[in-house]
């Protein structure tokens, strides 16, 4: 609800809202570096979303039922950090807007997921806050159908017009009025300015019309007009649709010489323009300096959160312990230990069945047997379920005003799919995975990067994983995107082999609390290969498989549906007198962080002869067999035709294996 303007302080609100853009001003010219442009054109409407409408608590910055407020624009950076300082979060201080974009500092140059200094999500690639905005309203309703009473939230976003050109917003945009978003508000900050000169150089969009096509609630107004800033967010908070509110602001607002050009974009004002915005705006004070009834008026609104958060909790406790407990065990990511005993049941059941099965059907069977012992995971795919596997029956969708379901048709929108899960699992209480075609991972790189970067628990099924998948040639066949994807610091990219393997690495992907997992899943069947379930083998990475028998000449590594050939040359090459281990390496990103001396166990000594086997490119793989080392496997792009003539087409068999091997031994 709005607050009265005479009820929220005597100050008056250009003398608040300037505190934010000298704040700004001083931080980039001290820096000499960084964006002030953006906080001196939006400081309006910042001060009254933070004055009259935001509902937080600098005291408790991870207080579940806050609001979220999501600095798409991320390299206005300073004007997060100044209202995160003013509202008086404690790791917030006046030393780090001092250091700003300096080595170690709290104040980088784009916003990082940081909850203690009230930075809810790291953006800086344009368009992505946006799209994980999209994701935290999903979160919210779903937790408000979950927990009714104990939810109830809004999450507003500040976007520019570079967030409104990137592609991915306007799938998150398009997403979020299908479902009805209602308690999504976007403040379009539409200055009409880009780095190289008027946006008009390159985008000519009606941007409003747009949103409103969508679905979307659509307001303009005038960006600098605080009544119209209050009417607007109040009436976007009365509508059902996600809202756009259009204001139409100067950048660089103040300035007398750089204010609504490009120039007062990206770039330190200097001593002289500076001094001259201090007293075009009235400001007659040092640089970093507040005067007092400014500070104290910025610290109220911050400490009027406390009153709301402590009448939350009254809330919750008045609840059943058992829906207190449930609460807060789905906040704090906890997994039942019914789920492991899920899990060992059905890998127990495999080590004696020993199903052949394509690994996106594994991951499917995982799915059916923890997902009603786990209500957190909320699924969904890019227009692909039945080939992701990723929908078990018997539970509700989530759909346009229904929002207690436990699956998201996100339509064919990669980018946007992951970068929302990424806002499902920022909010809290959501364990979000979702499925795409592996070779799409390219489309929604970024979102992945930035999951690794916030290090959230957030799993990627990504099917038809190679060759493997066939007919549909080369532009779908994924040959380089292991590689890729396994270069991406935190990130667990994953490969299981069967049932088993499977079954460990969903394990893995939901009980590590800070590392996203891509599932890289196949879409033929391959035969069971372990027997063994009691340890999960998956956690190292890699694992000797098989030992050679009496004296070892070679080591075969080998991932995924490509384990089962590496265990055929085995046999082939014991026929021929030689012994050959085999090693399945599911996770090479685990595998590279173990000890010293695990690695060295399982990559073996120098004399042996290594083999590394996946329907992949080569990239990466010297790491583990040496530059010397055989590679089989993919050398260039692939061909359309069945999965099997493929392996052969490309000499990816055991055979190929074998004739490499004796070649080298000379045998």
């Amino acid at each position: 609800m709005a607050q009265d303007a005479a009820a929220i302080s005597s100050v008056a609100h250009d003398k608040l809202a300037n505190a934010l853009r000298f704040l700004a001003l001083d931080a980039v010219e001290k820096a000499n570096s960084g964006h002030a442009g953006l906080p001196m054109g939006m400081a309006d409407v910042a001060t009254v979303l933070y004055s009259r409408f935001l509902k937080f608590d600098p005291t408790d910055p991870s207080w579940p039922d806050r609001d979220r407020f999501i600095l798409s624009a991320g390299h206005g950076s300073m004007l997060l950090y100044a209202l995160n300082y003013l509202t008086g979060y404690e790791a917030m201080t006046l030393d780090a807007l001092q250091h700003f974009r300096q080595t170690g500092s709290r104040t980088p140059g784009h916003p990082e997921h940081d909850l203690a200094a009230g930075i809810e999500t790291t953006t800086g690639p344009l368009g992505q806050g946006l799209a994980t905005s999209v994701g935290m309203a999903i979160a919210e309703a779903h937790m408000a159908v979950r927990f009714e009473g104990l939810v109830d939230h809004y999450t507003y976003v500040i976007a520019s017009d570079g967030d409104m050109e990137e592609a991915v917003s306007h799938e998150a945009s398009s997403l979020a009025g299908h479902l009805g978003l209602g308690k999504l508000i976007v403040f379009y900050d539409d200055n009409s300015i880009s780095i190289d000169g008027p946006t008009s150089l390159a985008f000519s969009d009606d941007t409003p019309a747009r949103f409103a096509a969508y679905g979307w609630h659509v307001q303009r107004i005038d960006g600098h007009n605080t009544a119209a800033i209050a009417a607007a967010t109040a009436a976007a908070q009365s509508d059902p649709r996600p809202s756009l509110i259009a204001c139409k602001t100067i950048i660089g607002f103040g300035s007398p010489h750089l204010a609504g050009t490009h120039e007062a974009h990206s770039n330190a004002f200097g001593p002289e323009e500076l001094a001259a915005t201090r007293e075009s705006l009235n400001w007659p004070y040092g640089p970093f300096e507040i005067p007092e009834d400014v500070m104290s008026a910025w610290r109220s609104f911050g400490a009027r959160g406390a009153a709301v958060r402590q009448a939350w909790e009254e809330t919750l406790k008045s609840v059943s312990p058992t829906k207190q407990n449930e609460f807060k065990n789905a906040v704090a990511g906890v997994i039942p230990a019914t789920v492991g005993d899920a899990l060992t049941a059905l890998k127990k059941d495999a080590a004696t069945s020993k199903p052949k099965l394509a690994t996106r059907q594994s991951s499917g069977k995982v799915l059916e047997t923890i997902f009603g012992l786990l209500p957190e995971l909320i699924g969904g795919s890019a227009d692909l379920t039945p080939s992701n596997n990723t929908k078990v029956k018997g539970f509700p969708e989530i759909a346009p005003g229904s929002f207690g379901g436990r699956y998201i048709h996100y339509g064919v929108r990669e980018f946007g799919m992951c970068a929302a899960m990424n806002g499902m699992a920022l909010h809290g209480g959501i364990i979000p995975y979702g499925g795409a075609f592996m070779c799409f991972s390219d489309y929604a790189r970024p979102a992945i990067r930035l999951s690794a970067l916030m290090k959230q628990r957030v799993i990627f099924v990504m099917t038809h994983d190679s060759i493997g998948l066939g007919e549909d040639g080369p532009t779908h066949q994924p040959v380089e995107h292991l590689a890729a994807l396994r270069a991406i610091p935190t990130l667990m990219t994953m490969r299981p082999a069967d049932l088993i393997e499977t079954a460990e690495c969903w394990e893995l992907a939901i009980t590590h609390p800070t590392r996203p997992t891509i599932l890289a899943l196949s879409r033929q069947g391959v035969p069971a290969l372990r027997e063994d379930y009691e340890v999960n083998k998956s956690a190292k990475g890699a694992y000797i498989l098989d030992k050679a028998e009496g004296t070892e000449h070679v080591r075969i590594f080998a991932t995924g549906t490509e384990v089962y050939l590496a265990r055929d040359a085995r046999k082939m090459l014991a026929e021929k007198g030689i012994n050959a281990s085999v090693v399945s390496m599911p996770c090479y990103n685990l595998f590279v962080e173990q000890d010293d001396a695990y690695r060295n166990e399982v990559l073996g000594g120098r004399d042996l002869v290594k083999v590394g086997i996946e329907a992949a490119v080569r990239f990466g793989w010297d790491s583990i067999i040496g530059q010397e080392g055989i590679f089989i496997g993919m050398k260039g792009f692939g061909e359309s035709g069945p999965a099997p003539e493929l392996y052969k087409h490309f000499n990816i068999t055991a055979e190929a294996v074998t004739d490499a091997v004796t070649s080298r031994l000379g045998k």
